[in-house]
Parts: structure tokens; C-alpha cells; sequence
């Protein structure tokens, strides 16, 4: 009978660390106090964990090279908060474990997207990749990158991608969930959804939050009216403008991203509402511009930083034979109120429950 392997995650708890830490100290990296990496060692030698020396030989002598892919759409202003915060949050792992940081936007749309980004791996000789969705829950880009010898992690993958790959994200479900919750809170009854880019998984499980709410406050998510946007501040303000020539406009709007809850926001007042007297709007991700728009947004809070960070944590430690078997590490998110929500006017709070 042969006995299980230490694992990182056993060094780890030892230590009284979190695995990223223990990740910096097998790394060289810095930022990590002596005591700290005194304990980590201890813990190293008690449990007699070893990292493949062939994988780190083979880490140690290559590019060092990682890519972070982001899926766009060449016709369609970028979100350029949501990419520039992932790309500062992985360049910050990179330096700290000694590896260069490329980034490409690949159109989602494209027939040869699956090939741009391979050949992006081999001409430059990747190690490993961070895809971010869609391309996160793409099952055949991932086995297609494997193929070519380069380690994957995902961010933020809502479907099967979780499943076949490392990966890093918040619970996107418990996000719109907690969101709708502070919204039927103050009184709203009618709602309206605004959703992404299309395969966006991770923005439809925000999506099954609402339906999760509403349901729990007695109301019929299938009576939400949903609109399809792009994560754009142009698609927010053209949805929002139909929305509010329908027949029944809702008191609540709930965005997918804080871009399109700032085109929301900008058509609304050029429509003469009160913000949020007559309807009131919710972004996610908490982006700096959801704090500088009037009134300032009500969001959901991700640490985009932070999971980019440690997407490239998670892409070195399989790098270095460190890793176990395929993991999500779930971040914690909360819903950031600021003064975009608020109570429906009374003649407008009515619902069919």
C-alpha cells in the first residue's frame, strides 16, 4: 500500500498559509516575511514534500513566457476597466515569480479564433495560458492548447470549463442573487436584466441569481425581460432606450458589467428620469468608473486584480509539478451600495406575483 503524496495544500495548512504563499516561498518570490517563510520550509521538511524536479527543470528553462487572452469584438469599444485590471493583476504575479506577461484580444466571433490563439502559444513559445470567458468554458481550445504542451487556467468559467481545467473567479450566481436581494429589499417588483456578450456563462449565472431571488420573494423570474447587450457602454444605452419605450418599463434594472449599467444611467437622464426614484440601476464588477458616474452605481465587487494574480499562481505551480488535480478557487465578492438604487416611486412598485 502505497501512501498519498503531500501536496501543496498540505504544506499549506501546516504552515498556517495560504497556498499562493506557499507558491512565493518554493518560487524565490518576494514579499513574503521571513517567519513566514521559516514556517513554510518547516512544514516542507515535516511532510517531506517535493517538487517534480523534472517539471520545475523544464519550468526554469523555457520561455518563461505567459499569455492572457481576452475575447473581443473588433466592431465595439473594449471594457477597458475589466481587461486593464485582469492585465494588472496577472503582470503583479508574473513579476513576483519571474515570468513575462503577454496579452492578446481574440475575436470571439472569428472562424479561426481557436487558431490565433495557438499559434499566438507557438510563436511565442507560451508555458501557459489565462483564458478569460468565453474562451474559459471553449472545452476544445483547452484540450487544443494541452496538445501543444502549454498549461491552462481559466477565469471566471461558468460552465464546463470549471470541469477540465485550474481556474479562479467569484461565484457569479451568489453575485446576482445578493444583488436582487438588495433590490427586492427596498420594494422592487418589476425587473429587467441586462446580459453580455453571448457564451458569456459566467453573466448568465448571474442571471440564475435573480431568477433564485425572486423566486425565494414570490415573484415569477420568468416575467423579467431580458436584454441581450455586449458588456459596452453603447449597447447599455441603446438597450436601456428600448426598455424604456415598452409598454411596462421595470423599476429595476440589473447589468451584467458597470459599462453597460453607465450607458443605462446616461439615457435615463437624457429621458428626464430620477435616478433611482423612477428606475433604479445595478452594474457588476465594480470598476472605477461605477464610482465616478452620477449617481454613483451600486455594484457587485469582484477582485479582478486579485484573480488574475492568482490565475498565474495557479498556471506556475503546474509549471513546477506543485499542483494537484484540477481546483477552482472562489474569491469573495460583495454588493457595494452607492446611490444608483433606491425605492420605487409608489405607483410604480406593483408586481404580478
Amino acid at each position: 500500500m502505497t501512501l498519498k503524496k503531500p501536496t501543496i495544500d498540505d504544506v499549506a495548512g501546516l504552515a498556517g498559509v495560504a497556498r499562493t504563499t506557499v507558491s512565493r516561498v518554493l518560487n524565490g518570490g518576494p514579499n513574503v516575511r521571513d517567519e513566514v517563510r521559516q514556517r513554510v520550509l518547516k512544514a516542507v521538511e515535516a511532510l517531506n514534500f517535493r517538487v517534480n524536479p523534472q517539471a520545475r527543470s523544464l519550468a526554469g528553462g523555457g520561455s518563461r513566457m505567459l499569455a492572457l487572452v481576452f475575447a473581443s469584438d473588433l466592431d465595439t469599444e473594449p471594457n477597458s476597466f475589466y481587461t486593464s485590471a485582469l492585465e494588472l493583476g496577472a503582470l503583479r504575479g508574473c513579476l513576483a515569480l519571474g515570468y513575462q506577461l503577454l496579452t492578446r484580444h481574440v475575436a470571439q466571433q472569428s472562424p479561426d479564433r481557436r487558431r490565433l490563439v495557438l499559434d499566438l502559444i507557438a510563436s511565442h513559445k507560451c508555458q501557459g495560458i489565462i483564458l478569460t470567458p468565453p474562451f474559459a468554458d471553449d472545452v476544445t481550445l483547452i484540450e487544443d492548447v494541452r496538445r501543444l504542451g502549454s498549461h491552462v487556467v481559466t477565469i471566471s468559467p461558468g460552465g464546463s470549463g470549471r470541469d477540465v481545467a485550474d481556474g479562479v473567479g467569484i461565484d457569479d450566481e451568489a453575485g446576482g442573487y445578493d444583488i436582487a436581494r438588495h433590490l427586492l429589499s427596498l420594494g422592487h417588483r418589476r425587473f429587467a436584466f441586462m446580459s453580455g456578450i453571448e457564451g458569456h456563462l459566467s453573466a448568465a449565472r448571474r442571471r440564475d441569481g435573480l431568477s433564485r431571488a425572486l423566486l425565494e420573494g414570490g415573484l415569477k423570474p420568468d416575467g423579467v425581460e431580458i436584454l441581450q447587450g455586449d458588456f459596452t457602454f453603447r449597447s447599455g444605452g441603446i438597450l436601456t432606450a428600448r426598455l424604456l419605450d415598452g409598454p411596462s418599463p421595470p423599476t429595476a434594472l440589473i447589468c451584467a458589467n458597470d459599462d453597460m449599467a453607465a450607458g443605462a444611467l446616461s439615457i435615463s437622464h437624457g429621458r428626464g428620469l430620477d435616478v433611482p426614484g423612477d428606475l433604479s440601476i445595478t452594474g457588476f464588477d465594480d470598476t472605477p468608473v461605477s464610482a465616478i458616474v452620477w449617481p454613483p452605481l451600486t455594484t457587485v465587487h469582484q477582485p479582478l486584480k486579485d484573480m488574475a494574480h492568482d490565475a498565474v499562481v495557479a498556471l506556475v505551480e503546474r509549471l513546477n509539478g506543485s499542483a494537484g488535480g484540477w481546483r477552482f478557487q472562489t474569491l469573495s465578492h460583495a454588493v457595494v451600495q452607492r446611490e444608483s438604487t433606491g425605492r420605487p416611486a409608489p405607483k410604480r412598485a406593483t408586481a404580478t406575483a
